[in-house]
């Protein structure tokens, strides 16, 4: 489990193909890698990953073909900046918001403007997603636990104040950015409660308006 609150940005060092999978070294930067063993897990730009290899300011990770295809990482190059964090233990201070460091989906930077000394960003995600984002409620962008400003449609916008910017790789982002999204954990489990019975029914797990009404939730 992570929080969200970025403890260090790295850079990848070395990424290789071995059989049909990857292995990804990260020079971690100022991430203090002294409490990490062989097994922790460690969120590379909100994908958890675990530590296969460590040593020198660095550590190496596997990464499947599936979360090759999921996420981001495929885009990865020797140099290319990412967002770490370290998993959390249970004396931490929570800061952030429960982000599990499995990825719902890529979303695009389709616009941003300053606002003050912040920016505000707007992000278009796939529409299966939109349920699960709502306005002052939380997201996690490429590891990050960021607040939801506006919605609309498929797109939402947050705004980044300039520590954030500083210290996390949303301070490069440039127009079109792909970027890691994991929705709020909790909107999730109250999709799978509130289909109740239903949810064991696979070709029926999608809530709608009739679903709603039916189970006596009515508009006012």
């Amino acid at each position: 489990m992570f929080t969200g609150i970025i403890e260090a940005t790295g850079s990848v060092h070395a990424l290789q193909q071995i059989d049909s999978e990857w292995r990804v070294t990260i020079d971690t930067g100022e991430l203090d890698l002294l409490d990490v063993k062989f097994g922790d897990s460690i969120a590379v730009n909100g994908c958890c990953l675990t530590v296969v290899e460590f040593g020198d300011g660095r550590f190496g990770a596997d990464v499947s073909q599936e979360t090759m295809r999921c996420t981001t990482l495929d885009a990865l190059q020797k140099g290319s900046r990412v967002n770490l964090e370290k998993a959390m233990l249970a004396n931490s201070r929570f800061g952030g918001h429960i982000v599990s460091g499995h990825v719902d989906g890529v979303g695009k930077l389709t616009g941003s403007c300053p606002e003050g000394k912040s920016v505000k960003l707007e992000f278009d995600i796939p529409a299966e997603l939109t349920k699960y984002v709502a306005a002052k409620g939380s997201i996690c962008i490429d590891g990050t636990s960021l607040t939801v400003n506006t919605v609309a449609g498929n797109s939402f916008t947050i705004n980044v104040i300039p520590h954030t910017q500083e210290e996390t790789i949303i301070g490069i982002y440039q127009t079109g950015q792909r970027v890691n999204i994991e929705v709020d954990l909790v909107a999730r489990y109250l999709e799978r409660l509130m289909s109740g019975e239903v949810a064991s029914d696979s070709m029926s797990s999608d809530i709608d308006v009739d679903f709603l009404k039916q189970h006596g939730f009515h508009s006012s």
